[in-house]
């Protein structure tokens, strides 16, 4: 039987080099807070127990995470890692083992935490270090002549000759709690940070006969906090290049995976292609030989097989159906659901509407609120008078009817099945099935009229 896992995060730093009132570990990589990424990885693990330790930027922590299985404690004041865990102790149990992780490393994979977790229940230390051909500030591994780790002295503390050790600490690590409890308590603030340091308990683990076994990341951005904003841009690429890459190895043609950017989760099926600056947010579904065109926007969106999205197309929030065309530079609104071989083209906004098979809206039209039948034809520049001010009202448009160009549905209103509209129709009570309805003013050709003249200007 396995000892229960608690995650405890650390997460209460300012980051001052962001240069920003919003906590470090709430700026977002890949559309999700820095801390969502590190709690998704705990949760992938199994813990048994997360608790979030916050302290910069009060309440904001707690209020962005949403998410009920986090317990937060509060580091009022920054005394260093070790008294971040202290905070944290009260609410861990003495059964189990604790693994540290940090709310500014969002990219560990939980293949690479996983042997931490083994070796804290088998009774060891699991720490994870990592080298580096220029290890700056980090803490440096200090082993003696077996290779064995000894202690970790932190860069503000370190002789020359242990500036020059290339093996750096991480902070992850993973060890029994009761052990953690023990060596936390008894730590001392005697340094050049006058702080309490976390690593300062790998040496007491050594002296109480504990064996520290050091694990390595596969690569070395697996680590790698954020402290500024060129950080951030630089882990920023690094998640979507291994996203694209997954995306490249599942059969996906990505025109340049350098221009990508996943905010959320993308599956695909066979024979999608994918223009370049193309931005997927939430959960985006693309079916079989779906394309994609360059510099479309997609947010929660379902899009079925043989459908081509071109270019400057925005969908948030919709259901777009099998075999239609949409764009260049259409809008597809939220609670949109498009059917079958439906056309939504140049500058077309749509919302909370159902487009049923083969019907075509496509130039300069605006649908809100509409139900729209099979075989619909709808001209340039008709638009639903969908809100009087203070209601929405809905627009219903049956099967088969062809609307002309610039047409106004003052809704509520329905067009039954068959009708025509004129071109500059304003609709304001129920078209006929069968019949042309229209209405314009009588045309009318002034004799008299001259245009007016540009006056010179005085001098």
């Amino acid at each position: 039987m396995h000892s229960m896992l608690e995650i405890l995060i650390l997460a209460a730093g300012k980051g001052t080099r962001m240069r920003s009132s919003l906590p470090k570990v709430l700026h977002k990589l890949a559309g999700k807070p820095l801390l969502g990424h590190v709690v998704d990885a705990a949760h992938a693990l199994g813990a048994a127990q997360i608790c979030v330790v916050y302290g910069f930027g009060g309440e904001a922590v707690p209020q962005a995470l949403t998410d009920d299985n986090l317990t937060f404690v509060l580091q009022a004041e920054q005394h260093g890692t070790g008294h971040a865990v202290k905070q944290a102790l009260p609410q861990l149990s003495d059964d189990g083992v604790t693994l540290v992780l940090y709310g500014d490393v969002p990219l560990t994979h939980t293949s690479t935490l996983e042997p931490l977790v083994a070796a804290a229940r088998a009774g060891k230390l699991g720490l994870l270090t990592v080298k580096l051909a220029h290890p700056d500030d980090y803490g440096r591994i200090v082993r003696d002549a077996d290779g064995r780790v000894r202690r970790i002295v932190e860069h503000k503390d370190a002789t020359p000759a242990e500036l020059a050790i290339h093996e750096v600490n991480t902070g992850i690590l993973a060890v029994a709690t009761r052990f953690l409890r023990q060596w936390i308590d008894a730590l001392k603030n005697n340094n050049a940070q006058g702080e309490y340091y976390l690593t300062d308990i790998i040496a007491m683990a050594v002296h109480d006969g504990i064996d520290v076994t050091t694990y390595q990341p596969a690569s070395d951005w697996e680590v790698m906090g954020v402290n500024s904003k060129a950080q951030l841009a630089e882990l920023e690429r690094i998640h979507q290049g291994e996203t694209a890459q997954a995306l490249l190895d599942a059969g996906v043609t990505l025109m340049d995976p350098a221009r990508l950017d996943v905010r959320g989760m993308l599956t695909c099926g066979r024979d999608v292609v994918i223009d370049i600056n193309c931005i997927f947010e939430g959960h985006v579904e693309l079916g079989d030989n779906v394309q994609v065109g360059a510099n479309c926007i997609l947010r929660n969106a379902k899009v079925a097989s043989g459908t081509r999205i071109d270019a400057f197309t925005v969908i948030d929030d919709a259901e777009i159906g099998e075999a239609n065309r949409l764009g260049p530079f259409s809008r597809i609104r939220p609670g949109t659901s498009l059917a079958r071989d439906v056309h939504v083209g140049n500058f077309v906004e749509i919302k909370n509407s159902q487009i049923d098979d083969g019907s075509k809206i496509n130039h300069l039209s605006y649908l809100g609120d509409a139900t729209v039948g099979k075989r619909v034809n709808i001209g340039a520049g008709t638009i639903t008078c969908n809100y009087d001010g203070a209601n929405k009202h809905r627009t219903i448009i049956e099967d088969d009817v062809f609307i002309g160009s610039d047409t106004q549905l003052v809704a509520p209103i329905t067009v039954r099945q068959g009708a025509t509209l004129g071109a500059g129709t304003t609709l304001t009570r129920d078209a006929p099935a069968g019949e042309l309805t229209l209405s314009r003013t009588k045309q009318l050709t002034v004799d008299s009229w001259k245009r007016p003249l540009k006056q010179k200007k005085e001098n």
